[in-house]
């Protein structure tokens, strides 16, 4: 094989790969569903991707639920307002919604919870 056809696949298959992996990032999301301030920063330099005038709120993929929960908490604590969480999935990963949910009301956490389609 030429060294010219073996660049030619390797640029094809970068660019193949680009495009499979071209999702959006978290940053869009907020972007296109924030109704608030962007990137408001704290005193202690963390960054809450949305504040409303009711809520501080955590965007993230439905597998950093888990992160989710503490990140709003302190955005709650250090603003005042209700902490809120937005889950980005997909229908296959309605188990992370649930699995929020559920630990949300067990211990009676002080968070509001939606969920925005990937």
């Amino acid at each position: 094989m030429k060294l010219e056809h073996v660049i030619l696949i390797f640029f094809i298959a970068l660019i193949v790969g680009f495009f499979n992996n071209a999702h959006a990032l978290e940053k869009d999301y907020v972007s296109k569903h924030c109704n608030g301030q962007i990137e408001f920063v704290l005193p202690d330099r963390t960054r809450i991707d949305c504040l409303t005038d009711s809520h501080a709120i955590e965007y993230d993929f439905g597998r950093n639920f888990y992160q989710a929960v503490g990140q709003s908490l302190h955005y709650a604590m250090f603003t005042g307002k209700r902490a809120g969480i937005v889950l980005i999935i997909n229908d296959s990963e309605l188990r992370f919604y649930n699995r929020a949910k559920a630990l949300i009301n067990h211990y009676g956490l002080p968070i509001d919870l939606w969920v925005i389609p990937k």
